[in-house]
């Protein structure tokens, strides 16, 4: 293993993920300190460019921070890495674990998306984007955890899949408020449901069609991920831990009485309650 840089980039990395990203940072509590620090690079990477999107208010600014992370991992950043802790410590991890650089890379291409208004067309294309990002920074962590395996990244592709499913559903209200919108056009259009509507905010059957929709694929893919645990090593299994989070999202988000548009994240103690049932379950431990 490489040298270490001092700890304060790897304390950054974790309050920045405490502060924008609790539940994958709650779920990092649960393995081994050296591939923790790794965990908490790749994922504060993550907030990082998740977090470009609101942090400009034209398309250009974000496309110039993106670069610099495409260039970072290209091996030619603009400047020091080193002054940039989540890049360090980013650095150290793709270094001490030989993570490849290419999904990386593709993630952050994957984002430029959330820099514009356009509509996600197909759920062929939402899941193209999902597997990108949500899919991608499972089979990351899975590779952070043990060695390589075909199970692992098979299984990473529906985890990342319901999660980023879940998550489209959970932060309607907010990319709404934006005029943004992840759920495809297809399904909108399938269910007679207009983007206009959606905008302000109203609460129609056709809505809940489109949700009922998607919330039936997030379950379908969940229950895949689940059952493809067994094929994996017991030292792989912590990474997927966030699929317990999925699970109870799932849940709560499929409640009848529930507004679409209204805000409802699960507490913190909540969060990680449900994280440390799902690592005593016999799924994580079997």
């Amino acid at each position: 293993m490489s040298s270490a840089p001092p700890p304060d980039t790897v304390t950054y990395c974790a309050d920045l993920l405490r502060s924008h990203d609790f539940p994958r940072y709650a779920a990092t509590l649960f393995v081994p300190a050296a591939e923790r620090r790794a965990l908490l690079a790749l994922y504060a990477f993550n907030v990082e460019i998740v977090r470009v999107r609101d942090q400009v208010s034209q398309p250009l600014p974000g496309e110039i921070r993106f670069q610099w992370w495409t260039d970072l991992l290209a091996g030619h950043a603009h400047g020091s890495a080193e002054g940039n802790p989540v890049a360090a410590e980013l650095l150290r991890a793709i270094r001490d674990f030989d993570l490849p650089v290419e999904p990386l890379s593709l993630l952050v291409d994957e984002h430029q998306f959330d820099l514009y208004n356009d509509p996600m067309p197909t759920t062929a294309a939402l899941e193209g984007y999902l597997a990108a990002t949500s899919s991608a920074l499972f089979a990351l962590a899975a590779r952070i955890m043990a060695p390589p395996l075909d199970a692992a990244e098979h299984l990473a592709r529906h985890a990342g899949l319901a999660q980023g499913m879940v998550q489209v559903i959970a932060n309607l209200p907010r990319d709404a408020a934006h005029r943004q919108l992840f759920l495809p056009q297809q399904v909108l259009a399938r269910h007679n449901c207009s983007r206009e509507d959606v905008f302000a905010g109203k609460d129609t059957p056709n809505l809940r069609a489109v949700l009922d929709q998607v919330t039936g694929e997030a379950q379908q893919h969940l229950a895949t991920a689940l059952s493809l645990l067994a094929e994996v090593p017991a030292a792989v299994r912590p990474a997927f831990l966030p699929l317990g989070l999925v699970r109870a999202d799932l849940k709560r988000l499929s409640q009848p009485a529930r507004n679409p548009f209204t805000p409802q994240p699960a507490s913190r103690l909540r969060t990680l309650w449900t994280l440390w049932r799902a690592s005593r379950s016999r799924e994580f431990t079997k």
